[in-house]
């Protein structure tokens, strides 16, 4: 009996690892749907408001959706143009960066003919064998891009449908987890429903608002650095907030590039190094953990893993999507008596009542 009773726990071990591990590979292989499906079923909690809204005040459910789908539409076009006017006005840089690029080229090849005794003609010779397996790698590479892009962007121009429909069947969709969740208590069920719900609309609004306050603080030390498009910068910078821990310092590399490009002294690049950092500081210590931090309590090394873990899965896009994805495993898991233990893992050490922790566990041998 005793055997049996130490084997069926490893069976079933077994088994729910077996069981983690195709969902594991499903969710890779077919990325190209889940991460915009995802996407969707996050911004369908941001719109939530505006078409429950708006059907309180007697618009038919399509049509408020629909209406919701527009503003929001219509924001996100409004950036991207904004976006695409300031790329145009790069191209006065493309001067600069010709004059420059000569300047460090001619540099460079003095100081490979004094230290390695390069002379120009193996240079040159080098340099041709250089430029054309790169361009070899560089042709297989963009043609593997474009293949394996166009199938994940054909299903992103799907989120507005997947939104549409997320929104209007939700009472059906809530339906289909209570009847999922049968032997689950029915009020358990639309609590954690409704935490999901607050914390995926407080996590994305949080993080728009961090982008907002970033995108001025960026804006503004390139401004006083005279750096030329500093609102563009500043704001493509603080976009890329949505990496977490290594988002800014990304784009930082753009406006440093320009400070070398368009400046004569070193100190500008410097400078727009040391404003950034001092910015990625701020925004890691303090504005983020004031804004998004009670909104989605996440340890440090829950939230590190996580984004290695999405990261590793989805690329970029489950770097994005890591935080918000883990705050709902936590909440779901915060609703599940057989769960509450890793729940208890992901959350944020801070928030621990050190008096009840002392009370509930104590260990002998570790003092009085």
């Amino acid at each position: 009996m005793i055997k049996k009773q130490g084997i069926f726990p490893i069976q079933n071990a077994a088994f729910a690892l077996v069981i983690l591990v195709i969902v594991v590979y499903a969710l890779y292989i077919l990325k190209d749907i889940f991460v915009p499906f995802i996407i969707a079923g996050l911004l369908s909690f941001l719109l939530f408001p505006i078409s429950r809204f708006l059907e309180k005040h007697h618009f038919p459910r399509p049509l408020a959706i629909l209406i919701s789908i527009i503003v929001a539409l219509s924001i996100l076009s409004s950036i991207i143009y904004f976006s695409y006017t300031q790329i145009i006005q790069l191209e006065s840089l493309i001067p600069l960066i010709e004059k420059k690029g000569t300047v460090w080229i001619t540099a460079t090849e003095k100081l490979l003919r004094k230290n390695l005794h390069i002379n120009q003609s193996q240079l040159v010779a080098e340099s041709q064998k250089y430029m054309t397996d790169v361009l070899k790698n560089s042709t297989k590479l963009i043609g593997q891009t474009l293949s394996t892009t166009s199938g994940f962007l054909v299903n992103f121009s799907l989120l507005p449908l997947y939104i549409f429909l997320f929104l209007l069947y939700r009472d059906f969709l809530k339906t289909f987890v209570y009847k999922l969740l049968r032997n689950s208590s029915k009020h358990n069920i639309s609590n954690t429903i409704r935490k999901i719900n607050e914390v995926v609309r407080n996590y994305i609004i949080g993080l728009l608002l961090v982008i907002l306050i970033v995108g001025i603080l960026n804006t503004t030390s390139l401004y006083f650095l005279e750096i030329e498009h500093a609102l563009f910068f500043g704001f493509f910078a603080s976009f890329l907030v949505l990496i977490p821990y290594i988002g800014i310092a990304i784009g930082s590399a753009l406006p440093i590039l320009v400070a070398l490009i368009t400046k004569d002294s070193y100190w500008y690049p410097v400078g727009v190094a040391a404003s950034f950092f001092i910015i990625q500081f701020l925004e890691g210590n303090f504005i983020t953990p004031f804004i998004v931090g009670n909104k989605v309590s996440i340890n440090s090394l829950a939230a590190i893993t996580s984004l290695l873990l999405f990261g590793n899965l989805w690329g970029i896009s489950g770097l994005v999507l890591a935080l918000p994805l883990t705050a709902i495993i936590k909440v779901i898991f915060d609703s599940s008596e057989s769960l509450k233990a890793w729940g208890f893992l992901l959350g944020d050490s801070d928030h621990i009542d050190v008096q009840v922790t002392k009370k509930h566990f104590s260990f002998k041998g570790f003092g009085k």
